[in-house]
């Protein structure tokens, strides 16, 4: 079903250890608005829509999965360095204290990712309406984390998943034309 290139959809550098941006990217990773919860609404979602746009959940959905990982890679390289005084002065101590560096689905105030995040109405034109919200909510907070530092290899990541984050509201924009042109369509046997 897909094949699989061990390497990243974009490379992810970073030029410093730096356990408090690695903190703020948790957000991306277990947050509501995250590439999890993105990944997992998408694929849960096509089983419900109309198979004219069924492909497009499926493409984007596993797209997600590619950027989960970017955003993993991102916290291991900001934190592999860093000591347990760094991690303290981060606010990850009580992260360090259940998982020591080990990622975990969690948001960046520390709380666990749950499957109330994923939406799913089963309404087509309502839940890519919620696809258009999730990957707008997912651009913005892009766009906060690139403010927040000022580490430049890891903001070309970061403005790569922004970026990616725009193309994904506009193909669920343009999926809900092309089911709003199909409802509409006059419907003759």
């Amino acid at each position: 079903m897909w094949i699989y290139e061990k390497k990243l959809q974009y490379p992810v550098r970073v030029s410093k250890c730096d356990p408090r941006m690695a903190k703020l990217l948790l957000e991306q990773y277990g947050g509501a608005d995250g590439e999890l919860a993105a990944a997992l609404r998408y694929l849960n979602q096509r089983y419900s829509i109309p198979d004219k746009v069924v492909g497009l959940l499926t493409d984007i959905g596993t797209e997600e999965f590619a950027h989960l990982e970017m955003i993993a890679t991102m916290v291991y390289k900001l934190t592999k360095d860093a000591t347990i005084d760094m991690l303290k002065a981060a606010g990850l101590d009580d992260h360090y204290v259940s998982h020591d560096r080990a990622l975990f689905y969690q948001n960046a105030s520390g709380v666990p990712w749950t499957a109330a995040y994923i939406q799913a109405k089963g309404d087509p034109i309502a839940d890519l309406y919620e696809d258009i919200a999730a990957e707008e909510k997912a651009r913005a907070t892009y766009q906060w984390l690139i403010d927040l530092t000022d580490d430049v290899d890891l903001q070309d990541s970061l403005k790569f998943l922004r970026e990616r984050e725009i193309v994904h509201s506009l193909r669920f924009r343009e999926a809900v034309e092309i089911l709003k042109d199909d409802r509409e369509a006059q419907k003759v046997f």
